[in-house]
């Protein structure tokens, strides 16, 4: 496909999606219907309709219209391109550029268009951030990074790092986390890199990785709301004596068996009735449904479709998992709180909601991570029964 041809494609992609389809959902019935289209071509309308779902607003300023077309102006505009040179209309290229789509907007571009969030989140941004909510607003526009965790049980960072240089796969350090590797070259590689395949390493963000750091050792501990394992895995590699996973939506977890045997990993899945009888645990981790707000780069659709209703709605299944798991915790032991939320609502909020509820329990520690070239933006507090 020709540059211009991507383009196009990505300008239908938008349309379907704007229509109420989701974003992942649209792309991959594209790319069954149009298997012309190379990897290297869907690679990069992947990152066309990504890149235009972060930036929105801006785009349908930047481009006069919120259609497929429009955004795909805006953000072409907003880059720099000469858009007469993709707007051409020969071969498989948009139709050239109309009389009302040649002139750039006049001025400076809107602060709420720069943020690129509806109008009632930039308020809820400003409450939550404080000072940091249009840097956080602005860092959540950019592409995230790719990083993966190194599974300690079989190998160190220096060694992983050799593994997957061998497979075009170049990679550094990551401060968040001495497991964690970003990787800067050969992104689209490593899902067939044999540090991958066989278990080396694992895609984890690093703050992720960094809540499971901070965690307190324990011999069994329960990854209670686990989807994927990503944290159950990281926690079974620490060397916990037993390792068990559950969610509420077994669906979830249904990688997990695979994940667990490619990382020689052992670890015990869980459905809701056999929790109470395999407890208690001296660690329950909580990474609670949430917003995604911290990882709005990986998923920008979700910050559109969020509304206060919604965000309600979250902030009591969060009360609710809380009160359910904390009866599953050893005494001494430790229910450890954690989202993908830079929201305080979801956050801190909870955790003293929490509190309020159960006066025994206290917060012995509770971190912040922002939305940062490193990592997602998360949340972690411990709790534990007072003395």
């Amino acid at each position: 496909m020709t540059p211009a041809a991507r383009v196009a494609a990505a300008i239908e992609i938008l349309d379907m999606i704007g229509d109420g389809t989701p974003a992942e959902q649209v792309l991959t019935r594209w790319g069954r219907a149009n298997r012309f289209a190379g990897s290297k071509d869907r690679a990069a309308i992947r990152d066309y309709v990504f890149d235009v779902l972060r930036q929105k607003r801006s785009a349908a300023w930047f481009g006069g219209a919120a259609t497929g077309r429009g955004l795909m102006i805006g953000l072409l505009r907003a880059q720099g391109v000469d858009l007469d040179t993709v707007f051409t209309g020969e071969g498989h290229a948009p139709a050239p550029l109309a009389e009302y789509e040649q002139t750039r907007p006049e001025g400076e571009l809107p602060q709420a268009e720069a943020l690129n969030l509806p109008d009632w989140l930039a308020q809820r941004f400003s409450e939550s951030l404080g000072d940091g909510a249009q840097q956080t607003a602005l860092a959540l526009q950019s592409r995230a990074p790719l990083t993966l965790r190194v599974n300690t049980s079989k190998a160190d960072a220096s060694g992983a790092t050799l593994m997957l240089k061998e497979a075009g796969v170049e990679v550094e350090a990551n401060p968040l986390s001495p497991t964690a590797l970003t990787v800067v070259e050969g992104p689209r590689r490593v899902r067939n890199a044999p540090a991958y395949l066989e278990g080396f390493v694992e895609l984890q963000d690093a703050s992720s990785q960094a809540v499971v750091d901070g965690l307190p050792e324990a011999k069994r501990v329960l990854d209670y709301c686990a989807g994927g394992g990503g944290k159950a895995l990281a926690l079974a590699a620490r060397g916990a004596d037993a390792v068990f996973a559950h969610d509420g939506d077994p669906a979830r977890t249904r990688d997990l068996p695979l994940r667990a045997a490619r990382a020689e990993a052992e670890i015990t899945q869980l459905t809701t009735s056999e929790l109470a009888r395999s407890g208690p645990y001296d660690l329950v981790l909580v990474d609670a449904p949430c917003s995604g707000s911290g990882s709005w780069r990986r998923a920008p659709e979700a910050k559109w479709n969020l509304t206060e209703e919604k965000l309600n709605d979250t902030c009591q299944l969060q009360d609710d998992i809380l009160d359910a798991a904390h009866a599953l915790v050893a005494q001494g032991g430790t229910l450890a709180y954690a989202t993908c939320s830079i929201l305080n609502e979801e956050n801190m909020a909870r955790v003293e909601a929490f509190l309020a509820r159960h006066g025994e329990w206290i917060c012995t520690w509770h971190k912040t991570y922002d939305v940062s070239p490193s990592g997602d933006g998360f949340f972690i507090a411990h709790l534990t029964q007072g003395k």
